[in-house]
Formats: structure tokens, sequence, C-alpha cells
């Protein structure tokens, strides 16, 4: 499991990850999360300008951001992946929100199968912002099924599609997204947004393996977005939050 690690500067804890996103955030206490969808979304760059103008706004650093939501044109080979997360860390390490040389912002970044954008662009954000205590916010980054390093051998049921080899990803995908609960101290009970992330039937999968696990979760429903994950060769990943502000810009 991953390490909890505090960003008090931040206002929130967050999961290790790898160097491009951490595994997932929650908020310290006397803060919350607040979630964020942009009603257009805008090329990377120019989003991290949106965000930067929102939190200025609401006279708040940028060392509050501890969520980002993007879309790609299409999947990334392994190689394109990093080239592209490569570019991106350099971005964040100038926005000087490193913590220790670990990444604290948790990422989701999918392909949409219609509508995709011409290049990859946010979508959403979420930052923190003091608040009296309540419960505990947080967000799970995205992740699909990959067990270890983002190398082809460690993705499970590697080029395979078939009803039972998505079973056995979206069950490895849900295990990861218990871990990340459990790594954060909350559980399927304070999940307020589920999203699933894949262009194959989910019904099977919903009734045997997500529904059973998700508590009373699943009385908010289950967010499916029609979408690639980011990379060739994955085709199931989820993220998940608990929040109790979201907002559109």
């Amino acid at each position: 499991m991953s390490v909890l690690i505090s960003n008090h500067r931040g206002g929130y804890d967050f999961l290790s990850g790898i160097a491009p996103y951490s595994g997932g955030v929650v908020a310290r206490k006397r803060y919350e999360i607040v979630h964020v969808t942009l009603m257009g979304m805008l090329p990377w760059r120019e989003g991290f300008d949106r965000i930067d103008e929102y939190l200025k706004a609401h006279d708040l650093g940028r060392e509050c951001l501890c969520g980002v939501e993007l879309r790609s044109p299409e999947p990334f080979s392994m190689e394109g992946f990093d080239d592209f997360n490569a570019r991106y860390r350099v971005f964040l390490e100038e926005w000087e929100l490193m913590v220790d040389g670990e990444n604290p912002v948790a990422r989701t970044n999918v392909v949409p199968f219609a509508n995709a954008p011409e290049e990859v662009c946010l979508y959403a954000f979420s930052y923190t912002v003091p608040c009296a205590d309540g419960g505990a916010t947080f967000v799970v980054a995205g992740g699909g099924e990959v067990n270890g390093g983002l190398r082809d051998e460690n993705i499970v049921c590697f080029g395979e599609s078939s009803p039972d080899a998505m079973e056995e990803k979206a069950g490895f995908v849900m295990g990861l997204m218990d871990l990340r609960l459990k790594g954060l101290g909350v559980g399927w009970n304070r999940v307020t947004m589920t999203n699933v992330y894949t262009v194959h039937p989910l019904r099977d999968i919903v009734e045997k393996l997500m529904l059973p696990r998700m508590s009373s979760a699943s009385l908010k429903g289950i967010t499916w977005c029609y979408s690639h994950p980011p990379i060739v060769d994955i085709e199931f990943e989820m993220d998940l939050r608990g929040v109790v502000r979201e907002e559109v810009i």
C-alpha cells in the first residue's frame, strides 16, 4: 500500500504515487476539497492558467491544487505517455508543488470515445479551502489494470478483452480503489462520485464486481464515461471522490 504523506502547506495529505501524480488526496483537519469542472475544456497549459486565475480570485495559492483531470485526443504509447508525463511533472515543479520530491497532485487522464479534443486538455480540477470541521473529503486518482510499473507485462490480461478478461481487469481495479480508499483513511460510504472509463460492456461487471463492494456509494450511482484509458492496451479505469461542493466554471 502507498504511504500517506502530509502536505501541510496545501491543506491535504496524499498517497505516494509515481513521478507525474499521486494515488489520491484527502483534506486535512479544518480543510475541505472542492471539485471544479470546466464548462469548456482548455489546452492543459491554458487550463492551468485558468486554475491560477481562479485560485487567486478566491485568495488561495497554487499549493491548494490537489487534483487534475485531463482529456487526451487518443491513447498514448507507453513511450508517449512517459514523454507527456515528464513535461507535466516539470510544469508542476515550476509551480513549486512538490513535497520533498514527491508529487502530491492526484490525476486522471482519459480519452473520450466521441468529441475527443485535438490536444491534451484540462477537464476539471480539485483544490483545498479552509473550512469548519466536517467529514473527510478526498479524491482517488485514476487507476487502470496495471499491476506495478507502466510496462506491457504488468497489464492484467494484456491484449485480451473477452468478458472474462474484462472481469479480471475490473476486479483488479476495484481492488486498487479499495486500497487507495483505505490508504486515505476513508471508506466507500464516503464516496459521492464513482467514475468508470471503458468502452467495453459494463452490466455484468457492475452487478458482479462493483455493487457488492460499494456499500452505500451504490445509491449515488455509477458514472460511465465512455472513454479509453490513457495508454494503448489498458481497457478499464476508475476514479472516485467524496466531496460536498461541486462547481462548474
